[in-house]
């Protein structure tokens, strides 16, 4: 399941505590991360936690992408940190520019979330770049894409400012997928959540 879709629906709106982040989508994301039955936290860092890190929001990484979709394209098996190896399928080449940089990413789609009702629009995009080890998780970045948001003239918007990590950069007991290496863009992606300082 999308990892955003799941906080979006299971927010507690009721929190007293003030949540803290400058856009709706970064509160709704450490509002998750201090709900103690779904965070993917472990307790001594649940118990320290006041917040994600973010880079600051930067519109220059907000782009629309030319989406050309890959046609009859295989299912194959996911490498994750773990054994399982869940099933996806290639959906499309996204093709874009960052700051003069002309950038290309392989977009997926899961095929256990396509067969789902809830989560068939949900597509899936892993990235590593330039900040990935130092200031951002050394396994690379997730973003949600939705084929809803795809623009009738075939290009789809990229909003690097909503890029989150993997359950397993906050804790090794998660599955986690593996960033492909064809998905690494050689520019420093400043957007985002930076990497999580483990207490």
């Amino acid at each position: 399941m999308s990892f955003f879709l799941a906080l979006i629906i299971s927010c507690n709106s009721q929190d007293k505590r003030p949540v803290i982040g400058e856009t709706e989508y970064q509160q709704e994301l450490n509002a998750s991360y201090k709900d103690a039955s779904k965070s993917p936290l472990k307790k001594k860092d649940l118990k320290q936690f006041k917040g994600l890190d973010f880079f600051p929001i930067d519109s220059t990484f907000i782009v629309n992408a030319k989406l050309t979709k890959t046609e009859n394209a295989p299912i194959f098996e996911m490498a994750t940190t773990t054994d399982r190896k869940p099933l996806y399928k290639e959906y499309g080449i996204l093709e874009f520019n960052i700051k003069g940089t002309n950038c290309t990413l392989t977009i997926y789609q899961s095929q256990a979330e396509a067969e789902d009702e809830k989560y068939k629009n949900y597509l899936f995009l892993p990235f590593t770049d330039d900040t990935s080890g130092e200031d951002s998780y050394g396994g690379g970045r997730y973003m949600d894409v939705f084929t809803t948001d795809e623009k009738p003239n075939g290009t789809i918007e990229l909003n690097f400012n909503n890029t989150y990590n993997p359950y397993c950069a906050y804790n090794e007991k998660y599955s986690c997928p593996l960033t492909p290496r064809k998905n690494h863009l050689d520019i420093e992606i400043k957007a985002g959540v930076k990497v999580f300082k483990k207490h």
